[in-house]
């Protein structure tokens, strides 16, 4: 690690047309790494996130008018850089079919602007929205919004462009990668959002057109839709920033928890990566630790506008290091490290920042084909404002067999006719090569082994504890 290294990434930068921000905020985190700074969050400095306000709480104390009113000055910005390669996706991940809707196959990003669509018209308010797209997000996201039909936004841009950096190599040089130069770059984690904030000088332009709350969330996160009550309660609140948690099950135990700095009383966000290992029985706890964050955030116009001043476009968040290989499809390839912030650590930034604790309807996010199973299956109901309903958002575990089910190719290919019925399941694991006929039922806890070969489950059977069992299973 040196100086001739930060030095040569910087030149990487600037000759491929990075703005300076971009460039300061990556110097911020490669000196971070450089000087090893840990990162750790210990137990002992922290205490667990108690007595928050719950939504259902706070319901009765809002003012109807006024909540609407907090929401008619409030904007969506959501993060749409990723590409879902995890999924085997190459392109952007919100332009994935999610459900099928009155004979219409509809993407995250039609789901989306349905959801701001419809609140507009249903609350006459203008309620703008803004992509953060990455260089690789950019253009197919573009052209699916100019032909969204009845969408319509002026005086503020519906996107603004994250930023990218140079891979770096173990000795800090930045990685060099002939074979596609284009892995030789990668996004800033999601924490670049206010690098980002800063140097498009997008709030300014909200603040020109009347707007006071910015609502940020994830692309991939459909609970995430336009809610009067949240807005009238972060307006009322006064706070400068805030985070919409959710309560802690066995299956979030590794997601990042909100704590409490000890020395100076602010909140803060705490990922697992930064627990060290003699803590993780207590961050693991969650009994101790009962929240987590759903990257639903609330910030004030003004406040944000106000600490990105003070900090010359830069929110100092704590510095991730990724190990990852240059090309993430090829093992063999050269390790690299990709220095990352989370947007979630802003909440450490601010004194008076707030918690509020929200059920699942608002936290649906799609990171796995597990996930998407759910999403597409008849656990869920569409509504005419695009939101997605359940009876009680309390889902069946699912665990597709990862050597046939990971890839979205692989897992449309098995599921030749939609997702089977999950409403009696109480969990289900695929193990092994199985196709799936029309009109398939899992249910109870629905297991299919491995045979060692591709099987198939044929039209209308039933699927549980026993694997496929006959049709009078009742």
């Amino acid at each position: 690690m040196s100086v001739e290294g930060l030095n040569q990434a910087v030149e990487k930068m600037r000759a491929h047309g990075m703005n300076e921000v971009s460039i300061a905020s990556f110097s911020r985190l490669y000196h971070s790494w450089e000087s090893d700074a840990s990162g750790w969050i210990k137990e002992s400095d922290v205490a667990p996130l108690t007595d928050i306000q719950n939504i259902q709480g706070v319901m009765g104390a809002i003012d109807r008018c006024q909540a609407t009113d907090a929401l008619a000055h409030t904007a969506f910005l959501k993060l749409n850089g990723g590409l879902g390669t995890s999924m085997g996706l190459s392109q952007a991940k919100s332009l994935l079919p999610v459900r099928v809707h009155k004979g219409r196959k509809l993407r995250f990003l039609d789901i989306i602007l349905g959801q701001v669509m419809s609140a507009r018209k249903r609350l006459g308010i203008r309620l703008p929205i803004v992509f953060m797209d990455s260089y690789r997000t950019s253009k197919d996201t573009m052209d699916i919004i100019k032909t969204t039909k009845g969408f319509e936004q002026k005086d503020i841009p519906v996107e603004i462009l994250q930023n990218r950096e140079p891979k770096i190599l173990p000795d800090g040089a930045p990685a060099s990668w002939d074979a596609n130069p284009d892995l030789e770059w990668c996004p800033p984690g999601h924490g670049d959002l206010f690098p980002a904030l800063a140097a498009s000088r997008l709030l300014d332009k909200l603040q020109e057109n009347g707007v006071k709350y910015l609502f940020i969330s994830n692309s991939d996160n459909l609970g995430a839709r336009p809610s009067t009550t949240v807005a009238g309660y972060f307006a009322q609140s006064g706070a400068p920033f805030m985070m919409e948690v959710a309560r802690r099950t066995p299956s979030d135990v590794k997601g990042g928890q909100i704590v409490r700095d000890r020395a100076t009383g602010r909140l803060m966000l705490r990922e697992m990566s930064q627990v060290q290992p003699e803590d993780m029985k207590s961050a693991m706890n969650i009994e101790r630790h009962a929240y987590f964050n759903t990257n639903n955030l609330w910030a004030r116009v003004d406040a944000l506008k106000e600490k990105l001043n003070s900090n010359e476009g830069i929110l100092p968040l704590p510095v991730i290091t990724n190990h990852k290989t240059v090309d993430p499809t090829d093992p063999a390839s050269d390790a690299v490290i990709q220095l990352e912030t989370a947007m979630g650590a802003a909440i450490g930034q601010f004194d008076g920042s707030i918690c509020l604790e929200v059920g699942r309807p608002r936290f649906l996010p799609v990171k796995t084909t597990n996930d998407l199973f759910i999403m597409r299956s008849d656990r869920f109901h569409m509504t005419d404002s695009f939101e997605m309903e359940d009876s009680n958002y309390v889902f069946p575990v699912i665990n597709l067999d990862k050597r046939y089910y990971k890839n979205i190719a692989d897992f449309d290919a098995r599921f030749p006719y939609g997702i089977p019925s999950i409403a009696a399941a109480n969990s289900v694991s695929v193990t092994g090569d199985w196709t799936f006929g029309k009109n398939i039922t899992f249910f109870g806890d629905a297991a299919l082994s491995d045979g060692g070969k591709a099987a198939y489950v044929p039209q209308g059977q039933f699927v549980g504890p026993n694997g496929i069992e006959d049709d009078d299973w009742e």
